[in-house]
């Protein structure tokens, strides 16, 4: 088995894994919806399972994403490959942060309040 072979079954692994993660993420998330239809109002379970879904989601897409990087950089290291890894890059980026900003009501590196002492994840700046 040469090297093409490997690289070509350990991306099909993580891809595999990618797309486990995503619908073990949704029926995860489903399943503690119905749980918590018991105890919450539906307003309240829903907004717990799109959190959880979402989390699911783009943790999937990580591993997406890790596959492809290691396709263009180890096998097919052509100019239009990168291009659209560029591409694939830029589109997840936007909708993680699409996702981030619909689920939590902030940017990732916006400060978040706690016990109303300060922020956390700020910019550095002082």
């Amino acid at each position: 088995m040469g090297f093409r072979e490997v690289v070509n079954a350990l991306v099909q692994i993580l891809e595999g894994v990618g797309i486990a993660v995503i619908l073990g993420g949704f029926l995860v998330a489903t399943a503690v919806y119905l749980g918590r239809l018991r105890h919450w109002s539906s307003h309240q379970a829903y907004l717990e399972y799109r959190r959880r879904s979402v989390r699911g989601l783009i943790l999937g897409l990580e591993f997406l994403v890790a596959a492809d990087i290691i396709k263009t950089v180890a096998i097919d290291y052509t100019l239009n490959s990168v291009l659209m890894l560029a591409m694939i890059i830029l589109i997840r980026t936007f909708l993680v942060l699409a996702l981030h900003l619909e689920i939590e009501g902030r940017l990732p590196w916006d400060a978040v309040e706690q016990d109303g002492k300060g922020s956390r994840g700020g910019s550095g700046r002082g």
